[in-house]
């Protein structure tokens, strides 16, 4: 909208009526002047006695006719055919009066002429007037009207972001935006696109004074602890909150409110991922020939996109799950094709000896990073065959065939679980660990290594999204237990941290990612009700939108997850990255072992399942008894007694 229909618009209703009110009484006095024109063909000057007094008639007579039959009524507000039948109205009755007056009783120096076609030619002008600010004023009035009715929002950040936030905002029609915040001192009380610079402490206020219900962070290149601090002074007002991604993600240029998202976990963690160190990530994937198992997953398919940064010659994509296997092909095709990137997608299980061998042998990859894993801690509890299988012998197989396959490089996606574990998942993982280890002295030309860290923001079960859907869905959102904490970082962050790890491997090393400081969940859960605009409902506010539901640990599940089972890690080139030293068992002891948890596999032996791990696994304390669906079910042997 221009700034003149803006400023017209807003003016006061009696402002209105008599802007056009003097409209209509320069249109009598300008059709007076075209009359005497027509009917002398020629230029006259109205100045010339007695027109001036015909003037002045047509405007005393016209304004009082037109007042009476309501043409100033709501102006803005007519339109079409009922404003013009009373336009209409309202001057066939002036006409008749004043050809009365200056065609049937006539004067000395006036044409009879006049009373005919000075009220014809009033009729057309102001019909015309009336029809041009319909059309040029009122759409303006009604998007006025409509947006008085949207959620009104501030942004926050008066840069360039925020100028071109508002202005992709200013049609919108699911917001209006009716100010700005900005902490530069020198900005407070200045006007940009129309609206006015407050300090960021005059919020509170404006949440009263002009029902704010949404703030839009428009500070794309703030530091992630900068953005934290301000969501902490946010979050008490209880207003919906949204944010413009990072200034990598905003490469498009213009901005639009698609662009608009939720506040990220991360925005709340208030930690700045550490730049990756080129040489480090390049080390082992540069070039080369580099297979990732479990592609498809969360931690697998971001590690592919971030190995194809560092250019690899072939980058092979092993998944069980055709459809998973199917998605991450399809997002990376484009990419490889640009970059000239050979791209080759392997259906197949990390258990399969025979097509494992198979492409390794073909293909001689000289970095495996073993992503493929079963990690969801109840869904293992509840099947330990399948979770022991695919974990612990799936990392035995691909470990054994790549050190036969003269693969340079192995590395191991672990997990914090895997630290004094009290489920099977975690227990499985540090069994995976313990393999890696024990055949890293036994294969000195194949460097094995593991990184262990803890959850991810975004995974595949990951509390985020369910929270959000909880939230949205009026809640409650469940939480197993009021202390649990847990170690986050972003998948991106994540990947990047697992590649450039492994280049500092030397063998057997067990790497551990600062994770920072671990979170309450329950906090986290708070934190994400307030920031959508709503309120906790609880003892202390039984008025409140969303209510917290405690469900109660799951089987396996830990109050308090930890990154290390001994102390002093040693620090690493990197500082998110640090060196564990975990004792393991020698290969000569460890193997005899695994071949007894394999028959225990082959005959879903639970309670010697059980008993290896507790043997094997230092640390390991079940919380719960065998919860394996199967474990209940009499064996055929059973039944036949």
């Amino acid at each position: 909208m221009s700034r003149p229909i803006h400023t017209l618009l807003h003016l006061p209703r009696s402002a209105k009526r008599l802007l056009v009110l003097l409209v209509d009484a320069s249109l009598c006095i300008l059709t007076i002047w075209l009359s005497l024109c027509l009917r002398y063909e020629s230029w006259i000057s109205l100045a010339n006695p007695p027109y001036p007094w015909v003037a002045l008639a047509s405007v005393g007579l016209a304004l009082p006719l037109f007042i009476v039959f309501g043409l100033y009524r709501a102006i803005f507000r007519y339109s079409g055919w009922p404003a013009l039948m009373a336009v209409t109205r309202a001057v066939t009755v002036y006409g008749l009066l004043f050809a009365a007056i200056f065609t049937a009783h006539s004067f000395a120096a006036i044409p009879r002429t006049i009373g005919i076609l000075q009220p014809v030619l009033l009729l057309l002008t102001v019909g015309a007037s009336r029809a041009f600010a319909s059309y040029w004023l009122g759409g303006a009035y009604h998007a006025i009207l409509r947006r008085s009715s949207l959620p009104s929002a501030v942004i926050y950040g008066a840069g360039e972001a925020g100028r071109q936030l508002a202005s992709a905002l200013s049609h919108s029609s699911e917001l209006r935006v009716v100010a700005f915040l900005d902490d530069a001192p020198s900005l407070k009380d200045q006007i940009l696109n129309g609206l006015t610079i407050y300090a960021p402490a005059d919020l509170p206020d404006l949440v009263t004074t002009l029902g704010i219900q949404k703030v839009l962070l428009a500070l794309p290149s703030v530091p992630r602890k900068r953005r934290q601090q301000i969501l902490d002074q946010i979050m008490p007002l209880h207003v919906n909150v949204q944010t413009l991604p990072s200034v990598s993600d905003l490469a498009h240029g213009r901005l639009s409110i698609a662009d608009l998202r939720e506040p990220d976990i991360e925005d709340l963690l208030g930690r700045d991922p550490v730049p990756p160190d080129a040489a480090l990530f390049n080390r082992h994937n540069a070039g080369q020939v580099v297979l990732v198992t479990g592609a498809g997953g969360s931690i697998g398919s971001e590690l592919c996109h971030q190995i194809l940064t560092a250019q690899p010659a072939h980058l092979l994509l092993l998944e069980q799950s055709e459809f998973a296997l199917y998605e991450i092909h399809q997002r990376l095709a484009p990419l490889c094709q640009e970059l000239n990137i050979q791209l080759t997608p392997l259906l197949g299980s990390v258990t399969d000896e025979g097509r494992l061998q198979s492409i390794l042998q073909h293909w001689q990859p000289h970095t495996l990073y073993h992503a493929a894993a079963y990690k969801h801690v109840p869904l293992v509890e509840h099947n330990m065959v399948p979770g022991l299988y695919n974990n612990v012998w799936g990392t035995w197989i691909c470990a054994s065939m790549a050190a036969a396959n003269n693969v340079k490089h192995f590395v191991l996606i672990s997990t914090d679980k895997a630290v004094r574990p009290t489920n099977v998942m975690g227990a499985s993982k540090r069994l995976a660990e313990m393999i890696l280890q024990a055949l890293s002295p036994r294969h000195p030309d194949t460097c094995f290594s593991m990184v262990r860290f803890g959850n991810v923001l975004g995974s595949s079960g990951s509390v985020v999204p369910l929270f959000r859907a909880q939230i949205r869905a009026g809640g409650p959102i469940t939480i197993t237990h009021q202390d649990v904490t847990r170690y986050f970082m972003t998948i991106p962050e994540a990947a990047q941290l697992v590649i450039q790890a492994a280049a500092m491997a030397i063998g057997g090393d067990v790497f551990v990612l600062d994770m920072g400081d671990p979170v309450r969940i329950v906090d986290l859960a708070r934190r994400m009700i307030e920031l959508s605009g709503l309120t906790v409902l609880d003892a202390d506010n039984p008025e409140g939108d969303i209510a917290l539901e405690i469900t109660g640990l799951r089987p396996g599940e830990k109050l308090y997850e930890e990154l290390l089972i001994g102390d002093a890690p040693q620090a690493t080139q990197h500082p998110r990255i640090l060196k564990a030293h975990e004792a393991h068992w020698p290969w000569e002891s460890l193997e005899p072992k695994l071949v007894k948890l394999k028959e225990a596999l082959v005959h879903s032996d639970f309670d010697e399942l059980r008993q290896l791990l507790m043997t094997l696994v230092a640390g390991y304390q079940p919380a719960s008894r065998i919860t394996d669906w199967l474990a209940s079910v009499p064996r055929q042997a059973d039944r036949e007694l």
